[in-house]
């Protein structure tokens, strides 16, 4: 029982310290600078138009009229999170790391 309280109260104080974080991004208009980025490197190393063409290619096996928005999203996202490259991941960890030290 006790090593199950101490879980419960270590995932609450990750919660409140993504909360702060999360708060200090926003604030500071540092999120949407960093998204800026990512957009940026994923368009750079070709995820975008991959992840663009495993889009046609659901649309065009489930057919255009027999799919929506909701499904093809649920369909796409696993392998879109999934693909994009250590190094994309590896460089905003990076620049989150600098931003909350520098705050």
């Amino acid at each position: 029982m006790a090593s199950e309280s101490n879980l419960q109260d270590r995932k609450e104080k990750e919660d409140v310290v993504k909360v702060s974080i999360m708060s200090k991004l926003i604030e500071t208009g540092e999120k949407e600078r960093l998204k800026e980025i990512l957009r940026q490197k994923l368009v750079e190393c070709g995820w975008r138009d991959e992840l663009k063409e495993y889009c046609k290619e659901v649309i065009r096996s489930k057919g255009l009229e027999k799919i929506t928005v909701d499904e093809l999203v649920a369909e796409i996202t696993p392998r879109g999170r999934a693909t994009v490259p250590d190094e994309v991941k590896t460089e905003l960890l990076q620049h989150i790391r600098k931003f909350l030290q520098a705050t």
